[in-house]
């Protein structure tokens, strides 16, 4: 096994275990469905998640283009994934029986959750740059006004408590990233 590989288990194994949070959390409320009362905007988040997902678990094939790989190199990657897994447990605790639904548990961690979120745009773009500046060039500067937009949103959005702003951001974000992923990713190689 050469050490792209390797890599690729561990990015792999993160993935699998923030899917796995995701869908258990999802199949908690469709097994329970009055248990916790649920809050759209929430589940557009988590739809959020699991779309980025499935695009990071894809986007990172460019890796196997490094040929050399050293120990903060691997760590990086590692730490993005982490993050991924940490917004996913953000989004579905162990249990919410504190708070008055998803709703009020949502606006409760919204600072958590966006200010990871936030990172998470920074770390996206390091990323980008690991698979060269000829990638960053390919993606154009729709790729950069993109992670700006977003940063930006997710730091207002770990403030503010306007709900149409919340569902705003999550219905548009969604939407874009899932359309985006399509044009810009849809074959590798």
């Amino acid at each position: 096994m050469d050490l792209y590989q390797h890599v690729r288990v561990v990015v792999s194994i993160l993935v699998s275990f923030s899917l796995t949070h995701l869908l258990k959390g999802v199949a908690r409320i469709v097994q329970h469905p009055g248990r916790e009362r649920v809050y759209w905007v929430h589940l557009i988040w988590v739809w959020f998640m699991f779309v980025y997902l499935i695009t990071f678990w894809w986007w990172e094939f460019r890796l196997e283009q490094i040929s050399a790989w050293t120990l903060p190199l691997y760590l990086f990657v590692i730490v993005y994934g982490v993050l991924l897994y940490f917004l996913c447990a953000l989004l579905f605790p162990d249990d919410v029986k504190e708070y008055n639904g998803f709703r009020d548990y949502f606006y409760s961690r919204r600072g958590w959750f966006f200010g990871v979120l936030a990172v998470l745009w920074i770390v996206d773009f390091f990323d980008t740059l690991i698979k060269g500046f000829a990638r960053l060039n390919e993606l154009g500067i729709e790729y950069e006004v993109r992670a700006v937009i977003y940063f930006g949103c997710s730091l207002v959005a770990m403030k503010a408590k306007s709900p149409r702003f919340h569902a705003g951001f999550a219905v548009v974000g969604s939407l874009y990233e899932l359309f985006y992923f399509f044009r810009q990713f849809f074959t590798v190689g």
